[in-house]
């Protein structure tokens, strides 16, 4: 979901030199900022991304835990703005281009690295990032293969640019194209890698747009599972556990509510407002998060793997929902 950081940020990085009472009240007033109605997603991502580059993030080390937990809040929110029977619906339309995209990203992403030549750790959660959930699936996979740091970083780093190139680019290329609401949420949710860049990409597109965006995403999410226990296979660690992603039942149980419990209609505005406000703050977070050293850390092999895997994926998914959905 985020790219996390296990060493604080540098000053060194920075473009200015900041103490650290200017840093907090920076850092603290953009925070505010981002929880007002005038700030979209999409601004919020490029205001945390300044800051990274500016001022600094003056709670690094936090800032993997915040933002997991403020997108799993969010998401689990936004339930109560949807429908079972729709949802079904959109799950439905999405497992077939969910199983066939995860697993040809995959065997892409096992060519590609062996092509660039790059590290194998590093290029299977670069091409796990891309297949499932961005970091969600990268923060799963690399202790199952013992991944080290310097590998973790580099995978998060090249998700990230693409997923912040894709909350600009898709709306665009969608409103372009005419797309639907239902063809644009199913786009995002197969060609996006983060949740939290597939949600923000998909409210600025439509109510229809987020809702199958969300679900599709979140089921395909849940491959996590299948492809960290075969990848314990294929890096020879049977013994390591894998993590479920225990907050998709409560965004499962949250649809429920909404659908057959009349009585949250009248909390459901506030409920969704709040998701949306909170979902607006996990992107300036990630934006935050990325550092200058980050960014020199990806290197150009695994960022050429990760472009070409994003741009098949994105046009092979296009096509799909275009002419086959």
């Amino acid at each position: 979901m985020n790219i996390h950081s296990h060493s604080a940020q540098s000053d060194e990085g920075l473009i200015f030199k900041v103490n650290p009472r200017t840093k907090k009240i920076v850092f603290t007033g953009c925070i505010i900022l981002c929880l007002t109605p005038f700030v979209s997603p999409t601004v919020a991502l490029l205001l945390g991304f300044a800051v990274a580059q500016f001022t600094g993030h003056p709670y690094m080390a936090l800032n993997h835990k915040g933002t997991s937990l403020l997108l799993q809040f969010s998401v689990v929110g936004l339930g109560f703005g949807m429908n079972v029977h729709s949802a079904l619906q959109a799950g439905k339309e999405g497992i077939i281009f969910t199983l066939f995209s995860i697993i040809g990203t995959l065997v892409m992403g096992y060519f590609i690295g062996k092509w660039l030549c790059i590290d194998k750790k590093t290029a299977y959660l670069v091409s796990s990032g891309t297949a499932i959930c961005g970091g969600s699936a990268i923060a799963a996979i690399s202790p199952v293969i013992l991944a080290g740091e310097k590998q973790v970083s580099v995978a998060l780093g090249c998700i990230f640019i693409f997923n912040a190139l894709a909350l600009l680019v898709f709306p665009l290329v969608g409103h372009y194209l005419n797309l639907s609401q239902s063809q644009f949420g199913l786009w995002c949710a197969i060609a996006i890698h983060d949740t939290s860049s597939v949600v923000g990409a998909a409210s600025k597109f439509g109510a229809k747009a987020l809702e199958v965006a969300t679900t599709v995403k979140l089921a395909r999410a849940l491959w996590i599972i299948p492809v960290a226990f075969l990848s314990t296979f294929l890096f020879k660690n049977p013994s390591k556990k894998i993590s479920f992603p225990y907050f998709i039942i409560l965004f499962v149980l949250a649809i429920v509510v909404n659908t057959y419990l009349p009585a949250i209609a009248a909390w459901r505005p506030y409920l969704i407002s709040v998701a949306k406000a909170g979902l607006t703050l996990t992107l300036f977070l990630i934006g935050a998060g990325l550092s200058r050293k980050i960014l020199l850390a990806v290197g150009f092999k695994p960022l050429l793997q990760g472009l070409l895997l994003w741009i098949m994926v994105s046009l092979t998914a296009l096509y799909a929902v275009m002419h086959l959905a």
